[in-house]
């Protein structure tokens, strides 16, 4: 049985990782407001302290006085209402200079009760140096060379994503399994593996994961984590600073690479020279290696052929977009997660899984915004809600469906004639599908109940209130006609 001091600290380290988890979706949303400049110079240095729930005070600190203040100046009521949002239980927020300077609170990684370093822990004599990752952090484990060439980031490996976090569908199951198999014990039959996914379908989780399960399988192991992008930046800093070979005998002393982003190494012929012979030198070693890109390896542009062929010669897995199974499987896991249980009608999480489809990182934000508004305000979550609080993401996901499209597929669907929508027939054969008609003219248009009636042969629109509720009693009710449903959405989304 656990003592009481185990107790604490697992204590601890869940309220540490569920911080880190509030932490990763406050700085993408602030990532995606101020741009990618601001907030590379001032928001990703910030680095989570700890969080009193006495006094409801969340410390969050920055490697100098100079950029301490800047944020607290230009940063903080946006800060502090994020936090708010995100947890209703901060009530302030304090920006201050982290006393360690650029060092973080150790946050314990481990299961069962054992501890370990975290990917971002600086060995023992004080000489580690982090590469840091532009994706939202950096890995390096062990030291060598002083000097800053390389940089001192220290943000590690986000506790977030991990495997355990991930939700596997069809979309992702090949790339997750391709990824244990990465950070396994044995030896995998491939590297390098290359997960290829648009922005925000979960190839980032991935890498993440992979470091994760790497070090509790490896404890002793040294990974890199880092986007191309940084990778070029410091790779011309040591070019600068005439540090070359210190930096390729770093680089090249890792166990487990991990590069995001791969598509911005275009065109930097040297920095691209520069990872093919890395490549090489660690695939020699039996080194693994893994890169995530938005395209397939044959589709980057201004990349040598040489540095292509690497990238394709192991595993290539795609990550499709998330079809409408996966995308309820993770609103219904991300619910879990929320330390203040909030009721969501089952209609609501089917709403935001059909309408929310471009991607992930979107879906769960939606869920996100939701949930927080209706804490704060204190209104119950409904379809009523999410409609009206979440104007922006439902209109860039909804695709332009139009009524006659949606006349058209039931129409085929159910085998009846076109005119049969307009018409004042009573049979029914033909009620039913205008009915079904009404209802997804609703569900997927931006249309009014009048607007829907006039299309429907000039009906009132009290006849198109009735059509809508009777065919959501009908879903809850019959499976025939949720199936029949479910069918046509798939149809008309696609």
């Amino acid at each position: 049985m656990k003592g009481k001091s185990d107790m604490a600290r697992d204590a601890e380290d869940k309220e540490a990782l569920d911080l880190a988890a509030d932490w990763a979706d406050i700085s993408q949303g602030l990532r995606k407001d101020l741009g990618q400049q601001l907030y590379a110079q001032w928001i990703r240095p910030i680095q989570l302290g700890r969080f009193c729930k006495e006094t409801g005070t969340l410390d969050l600190f920055l490697p100098t006085e100079f950029s301490a203040n800047w944020v607290s100046d230009r940063f903080a009521d946006r800060l502090s209402l994020a936090w708010k949002i995100a947890r209703s239980e901060v009530r302030h927020v304090r920006i201050s200079v982290h006393p360690g300077r650029r060092q973080l609170p150790e946050l314990r990684l481990g299961q069962g009760g054992s501890t370990r370093r975290p990917a971002n822990d600086p060995a023992a004599d004080g000489r580690a140096i982090g590469l840091t990752g532009a994706g939202g952090g950096t890995a390096a484990v062990d030291g060598g060379m002083a000097g800053d060439a390389l940089g001192m980031g220290s943000i590690g490996l986000d506790p977030s994503l991990t495997f355990t976090s991930f939700v596997t569908g069809a979309a992702n199951v090949l790339a997750c399994n391709a990824a244990q198999r990465m950070a396994a014990v044995e030896t995998p039959q491939f590297s390098p593996l290359y997960l290829k996914a648009a922005t925000g379908q979960g190839k980032t989780h991935l890498l993440h994961a992979i470091g994760h399960a790497f070090l509790a399988n490896h404890p002793r192991a040294r990974i890199f984590y880092c986007s191309a992008e940084r990778f070029m930046v410091e790779f011309v800093q040591a070019l600068r600073q005439n540090q070359m070979i210190e930096f390729k005998a770093r680089l090249r002393g890792f166990d487990l690479l991990l590069v995001d982003d791969i598509q911005f190494i275009i065109g930097k012929a040297s920095a691209q020279e520069e990872l093919l012979y890395t490549i090489d030198a660690l695939l020699a070693e039996g080194k693994r290696l893994v890169f995530a890109a938005d395209r397939a390896p044959q589709a980057l542009d201004g990349v040598e052929q040489r540095l292509l062929s690497r990238l394709s010669m192991g595993l290539v897995a795609d990550i499709v977009p998330a079809d409408i199974e996966l995308r309820r499987s993770i609103l219904e896991h991300r619910l879990q997660r929320f330390s203040s249980p909030t009721e969501v009608p089952g209609d609501v999480i089917e709403f935001l899984a059909r309408t929310i489809n471009r991607n992930v990182r979107e879906l769960v934000g939606g869920l996100n915004k939701l949930i927080a508004y209706a804490q704060l305000t204190g209104q119950a979550v409904s379809l009523s809600l999410a409609e009206e609080q979440l104007t922006d993401i439902l209109s860039a996901n909804r695709k332009r469906i139009t009524i006659d499209e949606i006349q058209r597929t039931v129409c085929q669907f159910y085998r009846v004639d076109r005119t049969e929508m307009a018409s004042k027939r009573r049979a029914r054969a033909v009620v039913r599908p205008r009915q079904v008609a009404m209802y997804l003219a609703k569900v997927l248009t931006p249309r009014s109940y009048p607007e829907i009636g006039r299309k429907f042969g000039g009906r009132d629109h009290s006849t198109v209130i009735h059509a809508v509720r009777l065919i959501e009693d009908l879903r809850t009710r019959d499976a025939d006609m949720d199936g029949d449903v479910r069918s046509l959405l798939r149809q008309l989304e696609s």
